[in-house]
């Protein structure tokens, strides 16, 4: 599972020595453009089990995302019992409820704008360790509410650690991972996501019915959390962070250069590397100073050139993985079920741990192929599946009312084709996407449009029913949908089997 990494005899002159001087031109890297352009890199060396690590300990913020998601639709059940809650407060409105529900997301969309301004200044790594301590110190003071107040408290902070963890751990996984498995991996993040949703519901089902058992639920969380944050600190740093900063002058350039080989060895595999690591890394230098990475990133660039392109495709990608109601559909798993007859319907926690299933398995299906088949088909595919579930759906509601067949199948060809498509495929265009210099931010934002749609979404959905109806509101979500097919045929590019590097000299 290893393959060569050689060097151009050609190219070798070019030493750290003469990278991260300003104003280079392409022109001073002669024969670096057509080398790029070529698609003639060699392929990266790695071993398999080293890149284990590297991927599994940033993953974990992913499933402490997707357990709250489970978890918390049954703490809101066992906080509101009389019996079951364990506290004198249990008589919540329905705001205070909604406040519990969304404290994460509001937390969330504030991590997302504190990675903005820090994430390039910690680097990936040092962000997943702030976000690890997020995760612990937000479940600890939900677990240890007093009063409802310190609660909303606890679950904003936790918030705060799933933004930042969502923003961090892609970019951390793509820049460590190479070329040949980086869509699987980043896609397997996704499929740690939907493990996290089960595991929330299997665990709130046994606890639900427990006094206090939202206390319970929601401690659940810590020891992932305490074993994200020691892995995250016994992981290197990721080395294209390394040679940014070494390149825009924020260090000695040969011990950033050392470092970086240092930190490429433990993450591909000492064995594996054998002495390639220091040509890697030449090589990797050499193509940011073609692409001009000197110059640290400003705020009015990310809406210019090439981050604008990446902006576009990137926030319009994660936008559209929102808006064409993701959240909407999932809402009405229960009642459609119920309305099939199925005996599991009637209870909710049950009917998502069977959607949860199915997530899990098609999300499993997209690992498996992402890196053969590519983004843009499985895109195209999934959403055209995501068009007529949408359709399905809308005419149920509004003319196939005793068909409940038609629902049942459209809910799960929906779930189905999203986690082949904008489920693990958003996270992974959008890691691979933004030129490094401009992907800290760029990130930021993406994942900011990213939970700003989900909020808006989710709380214009019970309005906008009651205004137009389901049947309509699944007509518009259908419309939407293709919308977004139009989009990712003209738009979004092939990312498959390109370095980033190359990603950036060639489609941007």
């Amino acid at each position: 599972m290893a393959s060569t990494t050689t060097t151009d005899p050609e190219h070798q002159h070019h030493t750290f020595s003469s990278i991260g001087k300003a104003g280079k031109s392409s022109g001073e890297i002669e024969g670096l453009d057509v080398r790029l352009l070529n698609g003639q890199r060699h392929s990266e060396r790695y071993s398999v089990a080293a890149a284990v690590l590297p991927f599994f300990f940033p993953a974990l913020g992913g499933l402490l995302y997707g357990f709250d998601i489970g978890a918390t639709s049954s703490a809101t059940i066992n906080i509101k019992s009389p019996t079951s809650s364990g506290v004198s407060w249990y008589d919540l409105s329905s705001v205070q409820i909604g406040l519990i529900t969304s404290g994460s997301l509001y937390g969330a969309l504030l991590g997302s704008i504190l990675a903005f301004n820090i994430a390039d200044f910690l680097g990936r790594r040092r962000e997943l360790m702030v976000s690890a301590a997020s995760y612990i110190i937000g479940a600890l003071i939900t677990t240890l509410a007093p009063n409802f107040a310190i609660m909303v408290v606890g679950r904003i902070v936790y918030g705060i650690g799933i933004g930042l963890a969502m923003h961090a751990a892609p970019m951390y996984i793509a820049e460590t991972a190479v070329s040949q498995i980086r869509g699987r991996l980043i896609s397997l993040k996704e499929f740690f996501i939907v493990s996290g949703m089960v595991l929330g519901y299997v665990v709130g089902s046994l606890l639900v019915d427990v006094k206090g058992g939202w206390r319970y639920m929601y401690a659940t969380a810590t020891p992932f959390g305490v074993v994200m944050i020691i892995g995250m600190w016994w992981l290197p740093a990721s080395p294209r962070w390394i040679l940014l900063r070494a390149i825009q002058g924020k260090g000695d350039m040969r011990d950033l250069r050392e470092y970086a080989i240092y930190c490429l060895r433990r993450l591909r595999g000492e064995e594996a590397m054998d002495d390639s690591a220091s040509e890697e890394v030449e090589e990797i230098l050499v193509e940011l100073s073609y692409i001009s990475e000197e110059n640290e990133a400003t705020f009015g660039e990310m809406f210019q050139g090439k981050c604008l392109k990446a902006l576009i495709i990137g926030a319009g990608l994660v936008l559209f993985q929102q808006i064409t109601g993701q959240p909407s559909v999932l809402y009405y798993a229960a009642s459609i079920f119920q309305t099939a007859g199925f005996a599991a319907a009637s209870d909710a926690t049950r009917a998502s741990i069977l959607l949860g299933l199915l997530k899990l398995i098609m999300t499993g299906v997209a690992v498996l192929v992402v890196d053969k088949v590519g983004r843009r088909p499985l895109l195209l595919g999934g959403v055209s599946g995501i068009v007529v579930s949408l359709f399905l759906l809308g005419s149920f509601y509004t003319y196939l009312g005793n068909i409940p067949t038609v629902a049942v199948v459209a809910l799960l060809l929906y779930v189905g084709c999203y986690q082949i498509s904008f489920g693990p495929i958003g996270w992974l265009m959008i890691s691979e996407i933004f030129p490094l210099r401009l992907r800290g931010r760029g990130l930021s934002i993406a994942v900011l449009v990213n939970f700003g749609a989900n909020a808006i979404v989710t709380f214009a959905f019970s309005p906008l029913e009651t205004l137009l109806g389901a049947g309509v509101l699944f007509f518009i979500f259908g419309g939407i949908a293709v919308l977004s097919l139009v989009f990712i045929f003209f738009i979004v590019p092939e990312t498959k089997g390109l370095t980033l590097e190359e990603i950036e000299a060639k489609l941007l």
